[in-house]
């Protein structure tokens, strides 16, 4: 019998380090931080959702860049979801669990493949304003 093995999918955000870094360095609002900080305390393995490179392990060294899903035409957005589902397939290690930090642009057209393609996809925060996931990822505790 296999262990259960949740992996953290984490949005990129616009505010960035001026200079390369890792990627789980990179992103420097608060709301990336806070998100970070759950994850790390899980000690699940966890990756980036970033705009520009797809899926991103948090060790990867990136330079900053400034692309965003929020300004993309739908078909960058679906080559984008096509881009990431291929990195999941090779990139991820044998999940059975996702729990998605990310916004709407960002789950539009991987979500309902994650859904088949995992037993198990949660989206903790979703429809939840920025203030608001700030404090869901204060009050709540990792699993």
């Amino acid at each position: 019998m296999s262990a259960h093995h949740r992996v953290y999918l984490v949005s990129c955000v616009s505010q960035k380090t001026p200079y390369p870094n890792r990627a789980g360095d990179l992103y420097v609002s608060p709301l990336f931080r806070k998100a970070r900080a759950y994850v790390l305390k899980s000690g699940s393995p966890w990756f980036i959702l970033s705009a520009e490179h797809g899926l991103v392990h948090p060790d990867d060294v990136l330079d900053p860049y400034e692309k965003t899903l929020n300004n993309m035409r739908a078909a960058e957005r679906r080559a984008w979801a096509e881009k990431v589902q291929y990195q999941m397939e090779t990139m991820l290690p044998d999940a059975d669990e996702i729990v998605l930090f990310a916004g709407q642009r960002y789950r539009e057209y991987i979500e309902s493949w994650l859904r088949r393609r995992f037993a198990s996809v949660q989206v903790p925060m979703r429809g939840l304003q920025i203030g608001k996931q700030l404090q869901w990822l204060s009050e709540n505790e990792p699993c």
